[in-house]
């Protein structure tokens, strides 16, 4: 399927030379008879067949050619799009692989309820704990998820606020940052970096660029920092995910010591990065 991408792709590069070549009025006068000939193969062909490869062929040189002449095409431009993030697709497609964990076998899951039911108040490390004596290697979020899906509560909670609880009291001086990307139509992936306040869904772009790492990350923060503090805001905690982009440096661009940065859900959260720590009153 490749060869034949990469064979029509070099039959039309060699025709594209070659119409550069000729004169103006012959090239014309062969695009008007193309474009007469088109018009009776719409007339006769209900709806033409394309096999991967012209699709991909078609949805490539598209992006040389302006908008406003698509009607040249036989299918619509909604069809060449869509052609396009199909390509793009298959450019960026990896092996498929379940996020996460690999799930726990029934034995262990039979065996973490009865230790929940039989002790009600063991938490969740003590289950971990008592799993380790038995040769069964788990971990505390594993074992709340097991005792969660079968209706099985806690045990009597610990002092202290709960995540739900935490982020409504304290909405206000919460920020959340992660990556996303774009495909541009040369099949070229650009990450953007953004950060978001929680209370008032404001969304701040940090920066763009093909090739993100731990450094930029850092030197987009430290500029998005600046900018809060010419603005007069703080905020005291950070979420983001466990990225290797977001490095120590990153973190210590809010100001953010590692002793409190607790996991929770699966995210960081880091804090507190007052400006005031960074000197940027």
């Amino acid at each position: 399927m490749w060869l034949s991408f990469l064979y029509r792709l070099a039959r039309r590069v060699l025709e594209g030379v070659r119409a550069h070549q000729t004169d103006t009025l012959s090239k014309d006068a062969e695009i008007l008879v193309l474009r007469h000939q088109l018009a009776v193969l719409r007339r006769q062909v209900a709806r033409p067949r394309f096999t991967w490869a012209d699709r991909a062929l078609v949805a490539l040189l598209a992006g040389l050619v302006p908008k406003d002449r698509w009607s040249a095409f036989l299918v619509t431009p909604k069809t060449i799009l869509a052609w396009h993030r199909e390509l793009a697709r298959r450019r960026w497609t990896y092996p498929h692989r379940r996020p996460g964990r690999p799930p726990l076998t029934d034995e262990t899951v039979k065996l973490i309820c009865r230790l929940a039911r039989e002790n009600p108040r063991w938490g969740y490390l003590r289950i971990v704990g008592e799993l380790k004596t038995l040769g069964v290697s788990v971990s505390k979020g594993s074992v709340a998820n097991v005792l969660r899906r079968r209706g099985l509560p806690p045990a009597p909670r610990r002092s202290g606020p709960t995540w739900a609880e935490f982020l409504r009291a304290q909405v206000k001086g919460i920020l959340a940052t992660d990556f996303f990307h774009v495909d541009t139509v040369m099949l070229r992936r650009y990450y953007v970096l953004f950060v978001i306040e929680v209370e008032s869904s404001v969304v701040h772009l940090l920066g763009v660029t093909t090739n993100p790492g731990g450094p930029w990350a850092t030197q987009v923060a430290r500029n998005f920092c600046c900018d809060l503090e010419e603005k007069g805001k703080r905020f005291r905690f950070l979420i983001r995910d466990r990225d290797a982009k977001f490095t120590a440096s990153f973190d210590a661009v809010f100001g953010v010591t590692a002793a409190l940065c607790p996991r929770i859900s699966g995210h960081r959260v880091s804090g507190p990065f007052k400006l005031r720590k960074r000197g940027l009153r």
